[in-house]
């Protein structure tokens, strides 16, 4: 994204690109079927009961689910409470059962079905130790996700996996917080004014969940929890709902508490720097820790904008460097991030120091890393044109080298129009920047009063500038 140059004279930041997505348009779902009343008595679990368990348990077991449909009705009819089977298996056969349907009607009583057998198994067998209630209804809600697909909202599983992820905490499924986290990202776009602290929440929630489970070697879905967290994290980001504040409290005991562990540093400064919050204390924190740590193009980058910010502006320049340095060239954004930071540094030697023939070296080395750079880098150098006063009165007459000073604003207007014919991004900045310094330029009198210097109509505007430019007047 090309930031307007002016504003780089007022703030260092250089922010992320912010899209806005447009909302999902919200259609009224069918009702969810209301939880089943199951009955008080405990039913009986006979000897053909025991049979047809092992009947459809075998036929599941094979995906003979056409087989195994009439003896799993038949026990969940009469015996329920007999096997944790009956819901386990149950679900892979109506899930088979609705592909199968082959009207609207069929497909209204298996899903329907399908959503109250998981308040039957709740009713007998929700205080098992490994699947409790919390976990049923997890599952219910991704049944329900799975069934109910044009409710755009579905705010009755969003509900269930809310109360699931809350009892179970680290011991959650992982497919039931992902599903979680989208439910609640859709509300927060559909309506942000009414969703957006309920997202926040959430990711609050999630985010140090998923951190446990990553964190834990005995966990077998370590690998895969790290994945999602940064999937939470990179929509989390996208969405627009967080604030660098908000992410500072979110965050602010993290760094301390897991400062020696490199990864986590370099994944919390990608998510502060998707957000656009590379100006918080939290991302200069981590930048630092995984400095300490091993120094890489991310953590130098962000000791380098902590120091800009500080107002060490020569530490701000060797940390840029040393990120230019830590690149690794086989990264596909390896150019971009080079002109990025060259870029940086161009800005530091312009607004900061006054070095300004510095400062155009690195536009010029940004330039030649990445194309795209262009636009930008034109407007930097021609701001150096324009702060520099090349001819000095020890060499020149006083009002001579007043009127020659002032031809270095014929070489900034000739970069800024440069600026705009390769960006049309730059056009609006480069043509303020074109009205603002135009009126600098040596009169008619002026040009008349140096003859010899003036008279061939080009003019090399000298000192470190060495530029060919026009001569032209200051227009009336």
């Amino acid at each position: 994204m090309k930031k307007s140059i002016i504003a780089l004279a007022l703030c260092a930041a250089i922010p992320a690109l912010a899209c806005a997505k447009k909302p999902k348009k919200v259609t009224e779902p069918e009702p969810a079927p209301a939880p089943v009343v199951v009955e008080e008595e405990t039913p009986e679990i006979t000897e053909e009961c025991l049979m047809n368990i092992s009947l459809f348990v075998e036929s599941s077991k094979n995906k003979a689910y056409a087989d195994a449909y009439g003896p799993w009705l038949e026990v969940y009819k009469t015996c329920p409470n007999a096997n944790k089977a009956i819901y386990s298996r149950g679900a892979q056969i109506l899930e088979w059962k609705y592909n199968n349907a082959t009207t609207d009607e069929e497909k209204k009583q298996i899903r329907e079905m399908a959503l109250q057998m998981h308040d039957k198994r709740i009713k007998y067998f929700g205080d098992d130790p490994k699947y409790p209630t919390a976990y049923i209804l997890g599952q219910k809600a991704l049944d329900y996700c799975k069934y109910y697909e044009e409710d755009a909202l579905k705010l009755d599983a969003y509900n269930w996996l809310k109360e699931s992820v809350t009892a179970l905490g680290d011991k959650s499924q992982l497919n039931v917080i992902q599903k979680l986290m989208e439910l609640s990202n859709d509300l927060y776009k559909a309506d942000a004014n009414k969703y957006g602290g309920q997202y926040l929440t959430d990711y609050a929630m999630v985010s140090p969940i998923l951190q446990s489970i990553w964190d834990n070697p005995a966990a077998k879905n370590s690998t895969d929890a790290a994945k999602l967290k940064e999937y939470v994290d990179n929509a989390f980001a996208l969405s627009g709902a967080a604030s660098c504040d908000k992410l500072d409290e979110l965050y602010a005991n993290y760094v301390q508490t897991n400062g020696q562990y490199l990864e986590d540093m370099l994944k919390l400064m990608k998510l502060y720097r998707r957000v656009g919050c590379t100006e918080s204390e939290v991302y200069f924190a981590a930048a630092e820790a995984a400095h300490k740590l091993q120094p890489t193009t991310e953590s130098a980058s962000g000791c380098g904008s902590m120091s800009l910010k500080k107002g060490n502006y020569n530490d701000a320049i060797d940390y840029y460097r040393q990120a230019i340095d830590l690149i690794d060239d086989t990264d596909p954004e390896a150019d971009e991030n080079r002109a990025d930071l060259q870029y940086r540094i161009s800005y530091v030697y312009l607004d900061k120091l006054h070095r300004l023939a510095d400062a155009r070296t690195f536009a010029n080395l940004a330039m030649n890393s990445n194309p795209n750079e262009k636009g930008r880098c034109y407007i930097i150098i021609g701001l150096c044109y324009a702060a520099s006063q090349p001819y000095q009165t020890p060499d020149y007459p006083a009002a001579k080298a007043a009127i020659l000073n002032k031809t270095v604003f014929w070489a900034a207007v000739d970069k800024f129009n440069k600026a705009k014919a390769v960006d049309a991004s730059c056009t609006d900045d480069a043509n303020k920047l074109i009205a603002t310094y135009s009126k600098y330029f040596p009169s008619k009198e002026e040009l008349f009063d140096l003859p010899a210097e003036f008279g061939s109509g080009t003019f090399i505007v000298g000192g470190w500038i060495n530029e060919t430019t026009t001569v032209r007047a200051k227009k009336d």
